[in-house]
């Protein structure tokens, strides 16, 4: 009897005890919470690094605990009191800012700092696609999308392999924007809707630069590209009464005569733009200044044949140039090489109406100019004032030297081989003794017809630096109209045929002149 009541009572100790350290186990496995992750939700925000320049609020990041990227960099002090603008306060930027003699000469105000996007930052970092409308973009051609331009580039920049992506089927109002590097690489700006300026000066707010509406600057490795459509609006720019083609008898009147180029890349380099259509620009419509290893294929461009400087393509102290299998259009120029150019590649263009592929003009107000190694080949020029030209102005100095015109067609063009040293733009202009010593032009298999009120060869060198070794090989150039052929035009031009030419060119000097052998040529 005892014996039982002995096991009984160590039978009731262990039923009691065995649920009481079950209880306790799993009190502490909650406790500690072991092997469970904590909520993304409830955990509280990281602590961001402080932003170059505000873009984005507070409450964004502290309700998502994303740290914000560093924003673009603002311009400095010096053009802020010089634009009456002030800064917003920001410690040092990311990036450079524009230098004093940039924003002094182009006077555009700066951007304000983007406004705080509604967007996943992880999302767009993950995809790598910046979509504009995603940052505020409307779309509509009416609304201002500006802003959300500048704060899609913002987020773009700071991502390697972006593209930042203008869709198709609406149309961006944008003002005149400074789109400032260095980016990260491999970066795309995607146009495959269309772009658009304010519609002419009464719309430009004042405060905006009247030079350039789309700038791009301090760039490396970008590629602007796509299938849209860039549309300057020009008329209403091209009908202010300083427009030589508006005045009385075709003189121009006072007043303002500023209009913008379209797209500009300003130092900046290893830059694509392919496959876009861009018409009717103000002023240019591409400008490229101190930039390197440019490429530029498939695009399109296109503006009346009387709207004034609407040069199609620029480039001024840029070298490693590609323009290939483009259709160029305008009012001026399709080509413009300016000083400071070589290692140019000119291929498969069709050009005109227009006035043709130009190197020039170089000179102006006793200015140095030092442009070598361009080549233009196998391209048409059709129904233009010029065909391949070298135009100077008297009195600059430095040299225009290996440049080879090769294997071009010619449809209706006033001046189809054209140099001119005496390149004036009104009657006023006097002889000087310096001039740009132009040497070693090769024109070869240059043929076509041409519009029969210019001799289709005119080679009108300085009198005091002559063109020296001009050479050319498989020229025919017949009348557009009749059959009277004009004889070619030279002054003080030395060169060589190296096959017969048509119409037969006897008027170039052979050998080189004493004055060349006997002056000290600026030749840069």
């Amino acid at each position: 009897m005892e014996f039982s009541r002995v096991c009984f009572f160590c039978i009731s100790l262990c039923v009691f005890f065995l649920p009481t350290q079950g209880r306790l186990h799993n009190h502490t496995k909650h406790k500690h919470g072991h092997g469970y992750p904590v909520s993304l939700i409830s955990a509280p925000p990281s602590h961001a690094p402080e932003p170059a320049s505000p873009s984005y609020n507070e409450s964004f990041s502290n309700s998502t605990g994303i740290p914000p990227s560093p924003a673009s960099p603002s311009y400095n002090e010096s053009f802020s009191n010089l634009t009456g603008i002030s800064p917003s306060p920001a410690p040092e930027p990311a990036s450079p800012s524009y230098n004093d003699n940039f924003s002094n000469s182009t006077g555009i105000p700066p951007s304000p700092a983007p406004a705080s996007p509604s967007y996943d930052d992880n999302f767009f970092n993950s995809t790598g696609v910046f979509d504009v409308r995603s940052f505020g973009a409307v779309g509509d051609g009416i609304a201002d999308d500006t802003q959300a331009f500048k704060m899609a580039w913002d987020a773009a920049c700071q991502v390697e392999s972006a593209i930042l992506a203008v869709p198709k089927g609406y149309s961006f109002l944008i003002h005149s924007t400074i789109f400032t590097g260095p980016c990260q690489s491999s970066f795309v700006f995607k146009v495959d809707g269309t772009l658009m300026p304010p519609d002419g000066p009464e719309s430009w707010p004042k405060n905006n630069s009247r030079h350039q509406w789309l700038v791009f600057y301090r760039i490396n490795g970008m590629s602007l590209q796509g299938g849209g459509l860039i549309d300057g609006r020009g008329e209403k720019w091209w009908n202010l009464p300083c427009k030589p083609h508006k005045g009385i008898n075709g003189t121009t009147l006072p007043g303002p005569c500023d209009s913008p180029v379209a797209i500009r890349f300003f130092m900046s380099s290893n830059l694509t733009v392919q496959g876009l259509k861009i018409k009717n620009s103000p002023q240019f419509h591409f400008r490229f200044d101190n930039c390197r290893n440019v490429h530029i294929d498939s695009i399109h461009i296109q503006a009346p044949a009387l709207s004034p400087n609407t040069d199609g393509i620029h480039i001024e102290n840029t070298n490693s140039v590609g323009i290939y299998n483009s259709v160029i259009s305008n009012g001026d120029d399709c080509v413009s090489i300016g000083s400071g150019c070589y290692d140019v590649d000119i291929r498969n263009i069709t050009c005109g109406p227009s006035h043709g592929i130009s190197i020039g003009s170089l000179g102006n107000h006793n200015s140095q100019a030092c442009v070598s190694n361009i080549t233009v080949s196998d391209s048409v020029i059709k129904h233009s004032d010029n065909g391949v030209r070298i135009k100077t102005w008297q009195g600059g100095s430095g040299a225009v030297s290996g440049i080879t015109f090769n294997n071009l067609h010619m449809d209706t063009v006033r001046n189809p081989i054209i140099i001119d040293q005496f390149y004036c733009l009104t009657k006023g202009c006097t002889n000087q003794t310096s001039a740009v010593f132009v040497s070693d032009i090769s024109y070869i298999n240059i043929k076509g017809t041409y519009d029969v009120r210019s001799p289709p060869m005119h080679f009108a060198c300085s009198d005091s630096v002559p063109c020296t070794n001009l050479t050319l090989s498989d020229v025919e150039l017949l009348p557009a109209q009749g059959e009277i052929m004009l004889d070619p035009f030279c002054w003080n031009a030395y060169g060589a045929l190296q096959t017969l030419t048509i119409p037969p060119v006897f008027c170039l000097l052979e050998g080189i002149p004493r004055s060349i052998l006997e002056k000290d040529i600026d030749s840069c």
